[in-house]
């Protein structure tokens, strides 16, 4: 046998003791109401929400190790719980009934990795509020007799509540208690019949009575709740016999006809136990009002006539019916009365019926002419209607079927027979025109009958026309358009009447008038309207002719229309160039203008195009198209330059102009110019001679010209004087009222007036001396140039005024005179081409002002 080292046996022997002293680890006991331990005692709320921490378990290892948790349950449970094994949190992962289950067992651990220790453990589930009260027995369906007293016990409900505590309490009440006969115990769940409410099952053979069940609340997830249910009591009413037989479709009214045959039934009365749910059997019985004329039948209650309505005496009878109940055992038990009324009528077997003068009609004709008065009758129409019954069956309504408002009836009801009247009711809808033939229909329908027998008739009213139309023209106004060429009797427009009256009346006769209808006719039937044979249009003298047609029947009745015929113009005229064409002057670098008017009323008819035909020589002048004006060539600057090019002419140059207008076809006119050239050099030595020259041709513009100057002279004059004279007349309001009276003064020596004026005279026509140049062989004599005219001499400033011993007039000294430019009686012969045509504006000018002189003389 081998031997064992001693150092090894005692490590083996220490090894094996230190093994045995290994304790197991244990659960720390904490007692009721502790969360932390080995749950004893512990307990939880059913409504706890799943996933909630709900328990830690604690405890230790006395050799101080680490611990782990564990907690199981019986294979044939759910796991309720879940542990987390390092901590010990415990955890919620099912939902808690305690009604389905009160008590939880499960097997918790703690291990320190050798030793385990475990423990049983019941964990308690409380109750929350969290079930509803459960009605037993349903359905409740009750049946109750009609006549059980009030505030009898009739029927009692019971509702369960699996909770506990105040949860599981149930206290019962109605839903509508005030609109109910029946009241509820609130404990017992008793349900009587209220204190003072009977039932009736002729009223209601059912109610419907709903229970609430509610519990006496607790806490479900932290909230005070209540829960109910609700029920509802079928309550059936069981008949019994209180009440008294009914009769059904009341009132009863009955009638017998004249055609109507003895043990005829005349109506039934109805009638019903009053005690709906077992009835008892009823019998009919005829106490009194019958005389023997009529029976009823005690089991169905048929009301029958026993004699022929000849025979009975009266047209109304009143019966007096009674029911009475039988019971089981056969004896009489509740009646009823009821009065029946019977009238005996005449039988509505006739209906209205129309007639006329040969018998019953059913048609009516007549015929009368349009539009007659208001209220006319139409007497063409006899016609009678008639009902043979009597009484109401006799009465009924008369009313025209057809075109509203055109006729009316009369009379609108009748009563047996009336004669019918039509009236014209709308005069203007009796239109020929409109409708030749008139048709209606009179309705005749009964009123107060059942059958509302009726019958009709045809109206037919053939219309006859009258001129009532007046011819009515399709338009207005006519416009038309013809050119002013257009030969004698030529048609210009078609105007159109229409009549719809017939015949004679319905023909339309045309005629024409107006100031302006002179070139015109119109023929009488067809409205054609034509220029007068050999009439001559001229759209240049009347452009547009305005007159009127009428359209005319047989009797003058008429219309107007306006007529507009505008002439389209023709070219038909030459241009025309004006009178003082054949000798022009013009200054050198201002151009000449001709003018040529045509006389055709629209363009391009007059307007005008301008060339030159022939010049001599060719290249001198040009002419504007449009405008008429005539220059010299771009590159003549100088009366040398013009020389140069017409070497020996003598200053006068020839051109053959034409006026073409733009007419198709066109026309054109020819005239032959001379002109004259001077140089502006030659003009310039002062205005007026320029002016002189501007006005050569035109002698009547100088004239207006210079009055206009001396017009603006005297208008100046004139507002001078006024104001002066305004003035002295305020001054003199201020002075004293007093007559201050002068000496004229004596006369001035006539040789010193003589003398003044001829300083005057002198002194105003110096004025107008203008200094005088050398002659120009170029000028024109006869033409002035273009500057400005003169400005005209001041007049002289008015006399002084003597008062006079008479009544002083206030006067406004004026002067007055006319620059206008005077033909001589003389004309001088001129000396030469270029003689100074500033010298006859002097001594013109000298001439007017001495007699303008003499005529002032009152003044000095």
């Amino acid at each position: 046998m081998k031997r064992v080292p001693r150092a090894a046996l005692a490590l083996g022997l220490l090894r094996l003791c230190l093994a045995q002293a290994n304790f197991a680890p244990y659960f720390f006991d904490n007692g009721v109401g502790s969360t932390h331990g080995n749950m004893a005692l512990f307990s939880l709320p059913e409504d706890t929400s799943v996933g909630s921490h709900v328990y830690t378990l604690n405890g230790t290892d006395p050799e101080g190790d680490p611990v782990s948790y564990h907690i199981s349950f019986d294979p044939s449970t759910r796991s309720i719980f879940s542990v987390d094994a390092n901590c010990g949190n415990v955890t919620l992962v099912e939902e808690l009934d305690r009604e389905r289950e009160d008590e939880i067992e499960a097997i918790i651990s703690i291990s320190d990795s050798l030793n385990q220790v475990a423990e049983k453990v019941v964990i308690l589930v409380t109750d929350a509020n969290d079930e509803a009260p459960s009605f037993i027995q349903e359905p409740y369906v009750i049946l109750v007799p009609e006549d059980t007293p009030a505030g009898s016990s009739i029927f009692k409900v019971h509702a369960v509540d699996r909770d506990t505590g105040s949860g599981g309490s149930v206290t019962y009440f109605l839903q509508n208690p005030h609109s109910t006969k029946f009241a509820m115990d609130r404990h017992s769940g008793v349900l009587r019949l209220r204190a003072g409410t009977t039932l009736d099952y002729e009223k209601a053979r059912a109610h419907f009575v709903t229970v609430v069940a509610k519990d006496g609340g607790g806490r479900l997830r932290g909230a005070d709740v209540v829960f109910s249910a609700t029920t509802t009591i079928t309550v059936s009413v069981e008949d019994v016999q209180d009440t008294a037989p009914v009769f059904v479709g009341t009132p009863y009214y009955g009638y017998v006809y004249e055609d109507t045959l003895p043990g005829s039934e005349v109506l039934t009365v109805v009638a019903m136990d009053g005690d709906r749910g077992k009835p008892n059997h009823i019998l009919y019985g005829l106490v009194n009002g019958s005389d023997g004329a009529f029976e009823i039948n005690e089991t169905s209650g048929a009301i029958s006539v026993m004699q022929s309505p000849a025979q009975l005496r009266r047209e109304v009878y009143e019966l007096h019916i009674q029911v009475t109940e039988v019971g089981s055992e056969g004896h009489p038990g509740d009646h009823a009365m009821v009065s029946v009324i019977i009238r005996v009528v005449d039988l509505n077997n006739h209906p209205p019926t129309f007639y006329g003068e040969n018998g019953p009609q059913d048609r009516f004709e007549l015929s009368m002419f349009e539009h007659p008065p208001q209220g006319e009758i139409l007497r063409g129409l006899k016609i009678t209607v008639n009902d043979s019954d009597q009484g109401a069956n006799a009465k009924f309504n008369l009313r025209l079927v057809g075109p509203g408002g055109i006729f009316r009836v009369v009379p609108q009801t009748v009563l047996n027979e009336a004669q019918v009247t039509i009236i014209v009711e709308n005069s203007a809808a009796i239109d020929f025109e409109t409708s030749k033939v008139l048709t209606f229909k009179l309705l005749a329908v009964e009123v107060n009958t059942p059958e509302k027998f009726s019958s009709t008739a045809d109206v037919v009213i053939q219309l006859l026309d009258t001129n009532d139309n007046v011819p009515e023209f399709t338009s207005h106004y006519y416009v038309a358009r013809i050119p002013e060429n257009a030969p004698g009797s030529s048609n210009v427009v078609a105007v159109t009447a229409v009549d719809p009256d017939t015949g004679p009346w319905g023909e339309v006769k045309y005629s024409i008038y107006g100031p302006e209808a002179n070139l015109f006719l119109i023929h009488p039937s067809t409205g054609i309207i034509y220029t007068q044979p050999g009439a001559s249009l001229d759209a240049e003298t009347t452009a547009r002719y305005n007159f009127y047609v009428k359209a005319e029947d047989l009797e003058g009745r008429y219309s107007l229309a306006e007529v507009f015929v505008t002439l389209l113009d023709v070219n038909d005229h030459y241009p025309q160039f004006g009178q003082n064409i054949q000798e022009k002057t013009m200054v050198l670098g201002t151009p000449l203008k001709i003018e040529a008017t045509d006389q055709d009323a629209e363009e391009p008819n007059n307007l005008v195009d301008y060339s030159i035909t022939h010049a001599e020589p060719a290249n001198v002048f040009e002419i504007d198209a449009r405008t008429g004006e005539i220059r010299l060539k771009n590159f003549i600057h100088s009366l040398d330059a013009l020389h140069n090019i017409t070497a020996g002419g003598d200053g006068t140059w020839s051109l053959e102009v034409q006026a073409k207008d733009r007419g198709s076809p066109s026309f054109s006119t020819t005239a032959l110019l001379r002109i004259e050239i001077t140089d502006t050099e030659a003009l310039s030595r002062g205005p007026m001679a320029t002016f002189l020259m501007q006005t050569k041709d035109n002698p009547m513009k100088a004239v207006g010209v210079l009055a206009g100057i001396m017009a603006i002279v005297v208008a100046i004059t004139v507002l001078i004087s006024t104001a002066t004279f305004w003035r002295n007349k305020k001054s003199n309001k201020v002075l004293p009222v007093r007559r201050v009276l002068r000496r004229r003064p004596s006369p001035t020596p006539r040789t010193l007036r003589i003398e003044w004026l001829k300083f005057r005279k002198a002194k105003a026509a110096a004025k107008f001396v203008l200094k005088e140049d050398a002659p120009n062989e170029n000028c024109n004599n006869n033409r002035l140039g273009s500057s400005l005219p003169p400005r005209a001499p001041a007049p002289p400033p008015p006399p002084r005024v003597v008062p006079t011993m008479g009544t002083a007039h206030w006067t406004v000294p004026t002067v007055s005179g006319s620059l206008a430019p005077q033909q001589p009686q003389r004309s001088p012969k001129p000396k030469a081409l270029g003689s100074s045509v500033q010298s006859a504006l002097v001594s013109e000018l000298k001439q007017k002002f001495e007699k303008k002189s003499v005529d002032n003389k009152a003044y000095f």
